[in-house]
């Protein structure tokens, strides 16, 4: 059974990219949000992804996957438009929800399923959320089913910072190799930076 959600937040504008849309962008010939769908649906988990609609050129590169898409109308009201959206739309049944952030292109299925396994290794329903190898704290992040009721009261552009912070005491870190945690493309110096850095690893 699939008792744990995968939620994209895909509905922002991409505004910082000057009119190109990083989610549509390619990455070894695959729109990255189709990447990242497929690197969560191998997890094992439920995957949703939340768009600005249906119609959206968005969900045309989601073709063919097994994905729950929920349009999210007030997407302009930033990131808690999604998160609320999402979460109030997954199935009955849901443990755990992991927020991932599409636009970060380092993230794979090994690391979403060490927050997965983290979770059910622990007695209590803790929070896993995932740092960079020196300890910053970045993303995804685990939000057991008790944390959604807060999940959807969520306002404003700063995504689930606060129901981190109320919870701080149930939280567990999980280091990800090097800055896997934290690696995310918002505009088209940051995107120029990283497949450069990608062509010198290889």
């Amino acid at each position: 059974m699939q008792d744990i959600a995968i939620l994209l937040p895909a509905a922002g504008a991409s505004s910082r990219m000057r009119g190109r849309d990083k989610l549509t962008e390619l990455v070894e010939g695959t729109p990255l949000l189709r990447r990242q769908a497929q690197r969560a649906i191998a997890a094992g988990a439920h995957v949703c992804v939340t768009l600005p609609d249906y119609d959206h050129p968005r969900a045309k590169v989601l073709a063919g996957l097994p994905v729950q898409l929920v349009a999210v109308p007030d997407s302009d009201q930033g990131m808690s438009s999604s998160i609320r959206r999402g979460i109030g739309m997954l199935p009955r049944g849901i443990v755990a929800a992991i927020i991932l952030p599409a636009d970060m292109p380092d993230l794979d299925t090994q690391d979403i399923s060490l927050l997965i396994t983290g979770f059910r290794a622990t007695p209590q329903p803790m929070l896993q959320q995932a740092t960079s190898e020196d300890g910053r704290p970045g993303h995804p992040v685990l939000f057991p089913a008790d944390c959604f009721m807060a999940l959807q009261q969520l306002t404003g552009d700063q995504g689930a910072r606060d129901v981190l912070k109320t919870n701080e005491h149930r939280v567990r870190r999980v280091a990800l190799p090097g800055a896997k945690a934290l690696t995310d493309l918002d505009t088209p110096e940051a995107w120029e930076e990283w497949q450069a850095a990608r062509i010198c690893a290889q």
